[in-house]
C-alpha cells in the first residue's frame, strides 16, 4: 500500500468525481488537484492514520484527526461523503494492487477506513451542533461593511450579521471557509483566520493577492461595500488554549492574522501570560498587521516582546529564528506558509519545546499532520 498510494490517490479521485462530478466542481480546490497537492495530502492521511494504528503510546486518534475534521466542517462533509470516498477508495486499491488485495487484506484496510472516518464524522457532527445548524447546512450570507488595504494587495474585509447568525460562536483562532461563484456556476472555496471587528456583530478575515489565484484576486477585485458574502460556520480549534505557561505567536505574511485574533481574546479575557511575538515578511510595509497588533500589544496587561524579521526569502528567516532564546515552556502557535510553519515547528523542537504545546492552522492540503 505504502508503495503505491500516490498512484491510488489519483485513480480514486477519478472515480470519486465520476460518482459525483459537483463534488471537483463546487468542493475541492481545483488548484490544488491540479498540482497534485491534494492527491499527496491524501496518502499523507492514510499512511499516516496506519502507521499510528500498529505504534506504542500514539496519540489518540481523535486528536490526530482533529484538524482534518475541522476543515471538512467548514466546507459542510457528511457521513454521505464517506460511503462514496470508500467505494471510490476500494475501487483503485483493488486496480492497482490486483490480486495482492486479498480477502484479509481487503479487511483489513476497510477497519482502518472506517476507524478513521469514523472519527472525523463524529469530530464533524459535534462542530455542527456546536454551530447550531444542521448537519453540512454550514452556510450562510453575511454582508460586508468594510474593507480596507493594510499592505499592498493585502485586504481586510470587515463582515456583519444578525443576531441569529452562526458566526456568533465564532472563537478566537478559528477560520471561516469563503465561498465564490463564478460565470460558469461553478464555485471555489477558501479558508482564512477571523478576527473580531471593532463592532458587535461584526468579524474580519485578511486576503492577500496570490499570482494567479482565483479566489483571493476575485474577492479583492469584486467584493466591495454592500456585498453579500457567503460564508460557512466558524471552524477549528479555539486559540490560546488556556494554560498557565508564557505564549509564543509566530507567523509569516497574512498568517499574522491568528495573532491578532489570539492578542483580540487574550486582552478581553484580561490574560497576563508572558507574549512574545515574531513575524517573518519581506518589508515592513508587507507586514499589514503590524499596526493592529502594536495596539494590542500595548493594551495587554502582561509582559510582552515582539521580534520582526524582514528578509529577501523565508528561509533567510528561519536561520533568524534558529539563533534565538526559546522558552521551554510556551505555548506555540503559527500560521503561515507551509514551508515556514514546518520548519519552525522543527527549530522549536529542537529548542527543547514539547510537540504538543506547538499549534498550527494550516489551509492548504496538510500532508503532514503534525508527525514529523
Amino acid at each position: 500500500m505504502g508503495e503505491n498510494l500516490g498512484q491510488i490517490s489519483s485513480i480514486f479521485y477519478k472515480y470519486l468525481f465520476e460518482s459525483l462530478p459537483t463534488l471537483e466542481k463546487d468542493l475541492f480546490n481545483q488548484t490544488n488537484q491540479e498540482s497534485g497537492e491534494q492527491q499527496k495530502a491524501l496518502a499523507g492521511a492514510i499512511a499516516a492514520f496506519a502507521t499510528l494504528l500498529v505504534t506504542e503510546d500514539a496519540p489518540p486518534v481523535d486528536h490526530v484527526m482533529s484538524r482534518i475534521a475541522a476543515k471538512h466542517a467548514s466546507l459542510g462533509i457528511t457521513a454521505v461523503h464517506y460511503d462514496l470516498v470508500h467505494r471510490a477508495l476500494f475501487k483503485a486499491i483493488v486496480e492497482v494492487l490486483g490480486d495482492a488485495v486479498t480477502a484479509d487484506v481487503a479487511a483489513a484496510w476497510d477497519e482502518v477506513y472506517w476507524l478513521m472516518a469514523n472519527s472525523l464524522i463524529k469530530q464533524e457532527a459535534a462542530a455542527y451542533e456546536k454551530a447550531g445548524v444542521p448537519s453540512g447546512q454550514i452556510w450562510t450570507a453575511l454582508t460586508v461593511v468594510g474593507r480596507r488595504e493594510i499592505a499592498p494587495d493585502v485586504w481586510t474585509f470587515t463582515i456583519a450579521g444578525d443576531q441569529q447568525c452562526p458566526m456568533n460562536h465564532f472563537e478566537a483562532g478559528q477560520y471561516i471557509s469563503v465561498s465564490v461563484i463564478y460565470e460558469d456556476g461553478s464555485r471555489q472555496i477558501r479558508q482564512y483566520t477571523v478576527m473580531a471587528g471593532a463592532e458587535p456583530g461584526t468579524w474580519e478575515f485578511t486576503v492577500g493577492a496570490v499570482p494567479g489565484g482565483r479566489v483571493s484576486n476575485k474577492l479583492i477585485a469584486e467584493v466591495g461595500v454592500g456585498y453579500p458574502l457567503i460564508v460557512s460556520i466558524p471552524a477549528g480549534t479555539p486559540y490560546p488554549i488556556p494554560a498557565d505557561g508564557p505564549i509564543v505567536l509566530g507567523s509569516s505574511g497574512v498568517g499574522s492574522a491568528l495573532t491578532v485574533a489570539v492578542l483580540q481574546r487574550m486582552v478581553a479575557d484580561r490574560d497576563t501570560r508572558p507574549v512574545h511575538i515574531f513575524h517573518v515578511d519581506t518589508t515592513e510595509e508587507a507586514f499589514g498587521h503590524r499596526g493592529q497588533i502594536r495596539e494590542l500589544l500595548g493594551a495587554y496587561a502582561g509582559k510582552t516582546s515582539i521580534d520582526t524579521f524582514y528578509v529577501a526569502d523565508v528561509e533567510e528567516g528561519l536561520e533568524l529564528l534558529r539563533k534565538q532564546d526559546w522558552d521551554r515552556k510556551a505555548d506555540v502557535y503559527l500560521c503561515g506558509s507551509p514551508q515556514f510553519m514546518r520548519q519552525v515547528r522543527k527549530i522549536a523542537v529542537v529548542k527543547g519545546v514539547r510537540p504538543e504545546n506547538i499549534h498550527y492552522e494550516v489551509f492548504t492540503p496538510d500532508s503532514w499532520l503534525g508527525f514529523d
